[in-house]
């Protein structure tokens, strides 16, 4: 399939958030499947593993395996998330173009997360950084902000405090930081205020925005987030996903419901619909007990539609 021009970035991170935070375990053939199945629709940028131990995530156990099979096709941006320095160190070896890291605005989120401190991340921040320096500068390091929006163990996350993580991680080494809705606690109008914060406060270093549809408004901040200048859109396909130190956040954007909006604006994602649309049927054999999400795919797409991405035969 030929190149197409984007106006947005749409990053699947089904095969990590999605999958680790249901009970299946999807078998490392079906991941490599669904991978495929995604890439084909147009998607080119998948957080596809967790190093973290196995013992802790079992879900994500294969990871070097599929970091491995993702980096096989071409042009496709292979992503993992890394909790410290040794699975930072895992991810590298195993050749992931960029890592990216759980940096909690939330105290009491960030031990329950990842048992540090949000000063501790930090640190870890760092020496990840230098690290990455020191053996492998191509690999890129994305910090995002976990519970910018609120938090359902400590409630209020004071926006303050939202943006000097931003500013500190930055300046710790990370290349962007992006927000995190990880509670699903977020209106479109804090969505406005938070992203303009941030972009005056580190500029062109203000990355994704990964928000959840845990209160049914994951579409409306995705747009208000958009019209704040954001570019990069993390989502999760048929709505899989949560954060299992976060209780009640289930519930990422769905990548097809997210892609739908887009293109029907006239905003081009470089992913063709229906190809998507078959992409979930990968993504169900391989977790055949779960129930995944997503309005569009169910109801199709409504008579006489024009996607605003063109593609060639």
């Amino acid at each position: 399939m030929n190149s197409v021009s984007t106006d947005v970035l749409i990053s699947e991170v089904g095969p990590r958030d999605g999958l680790q935070s249901i009970k299946s375990i999807m078998p490392t053939k079906q991941k490599h499947a669904w991978i495929d199945a995604l890439y084909r629709a147009g998607v080119r940028e998948i957080e596809v593993a967790s190093f973290v131990p196995a013992k802790l995530l079992p879900q994500m156990a294969d990871a070097d395996e599929v970091v491995r099979h993702a980096k096989t096709l071409p042009g496709l941006t292979v992503m993992a998330l890394v909790p410290n320095l040794r699975g930072a160190q895992a991810a590298i070896e195993a050749g992931v173009h960029k890592v990216t890291l759980p940096v909690s605005a939330s105290a009491a989120h960030s031990l329950a997360n990842v048992r540090k401190t949000r000063e501790e991340m930090i640190e870890e921040v760092k020496k990840i950084a230098q690290y990455r320096n020191e053996c492998a500068p191509q690999i890129k390091i994305e910090a995002g902000i976990a519970t910018a929006f609120g938090c359902t163990l400590q409630g209020l996350v004071p926006e303050d405090e939202v943006i000097w993580m931003a500013e500190q991680v930055i300046e710790a080494g990370a290349d962007e930081t992006g927000l995190s809705d990880t509670t699903g606690y977020a209106n479109p109008a804090q969505i406005k205020r938070l992203f303009r914060r941030l972009k005056a406060a580190i500029g062109n270093k203000a990355g994704a925005a990964h928000l959840h549809n845990t209160r049914g408004l994951g579409l409306a901040n995705c747009l208000a987030a958009y019209e704040e200048g954001v570019t990069s859109f993390d989502s999760s396909m048929g709505g899989l996903g949560g954060c299992p130190y976060a209780p009640g956040a289930s519930g990422n954007v769905v990548t097809e419901d997210l892609v739908f909006m887009f293109e029907a604006m006239g905003i081009k994602t470089g992913i063709h619909l229906e190809l998507l649309f078959e992409a979930r049927k990968p993504l169900q054999l391989g977790v055949p007990t779960e129930i995944i999400y997503g309005m569009v795919p169910e109801a199709g797409v409504p008579k006489g539609f024009a996607a605003a991405t063109q593609w060639g035969t």
